[in-house]
């Protein structure tokens, strides 16, 4: 493959990919065009891992049963993380919508297989969570591919990852990396809706040391 020069407007287009990718909470319950779908989910081919190991293991939860499961793991979560803060942070988490999972139509588990023989253990004998970071990475393209097709990804992350491992059946050597749900987002925002509401502000600038 010969190199490849690509152009400012592309540069341009990928720095809006970037700004518009957007933790999703508010979805469409529209449905996903399969091949949409799989072309997104193609892109995990194209991420890097640690020895080539491509740990990702990727469970569509479809069935009422695991989706009831994982809604309900959310909720006890939820509200448990609620009855950590108090006064006007507990007000304003309250109002919060942390989850898209009774709107979105596609919802993932993505795990790392941390026992996989793939990759002969290469870069990740002194650093084992090397693997889950892999997995992150092809979660990363994925999004971007997400929304570089018009759709949104929401990444749920206040879970019991154990109950829902044992919920899923799936083996003991798979750890949860996260809960997905993707569908066609409410509206599109360069802002991050935390921000926006004045739970956190975004850095400006990236704090960088010299050693």
């Amino acid at each position: 493959m010969q190199d490849q020069a690509f152009t400012d407007d592309f540069r341009t287009q990928f720095d809006l990919l970037m700004r518009l990718r957007r933790d999703v909470r508010r979805f469409r319950t529209d449905a996903i065009d399969e091949a949409v779908l799989t072309r997104c989910l193609d892109a995990f081919r194209l991420a890097p891992s640690v020895g080539l190991s491509e740990p990702w293991r990727v469970i569509r939860v479809e069935s009422e049963a695991a989706r009831s499961a994982a809604l309900k793991n959310f909720q006890t979560a939820n509200e448990r993380a609620l009855a950590g803060y108090s006064g006007e942070k507990a007000q304003l988490y309250g109002q919060l919508k942390l989850s898209g999972m009774r709107e979105a139509p596609v919802q993932l588990a993505v795990f790392c297989d941390d026992a996989t023989d793939k990759g002969q253990g290469l870069g990740a004998d002194t650093m084992p969570e090397m693997r889950r970071y892999s997995v992150v990475s092809a979660i990363t393209l994925f999004w971007l591919a997400l929304r570089a097709e018009g759709l949104g990804l929401g990444w749920v992350s206040i879970l019991d990852p154990d109950q829902l491992t044992q919920d899923l059946d799936v083996p003991n050597e798979w750890r949860l990396i996260g809960y997905f749900c993707v569908g066609w987002p409410e509206a599109q925002s360069d802002i991050p809706e935390l921000e926006q509401i004045g739970w956190e502000c975004r850095n400006n600038s990236l704090p960088i040391e010299v050693r």
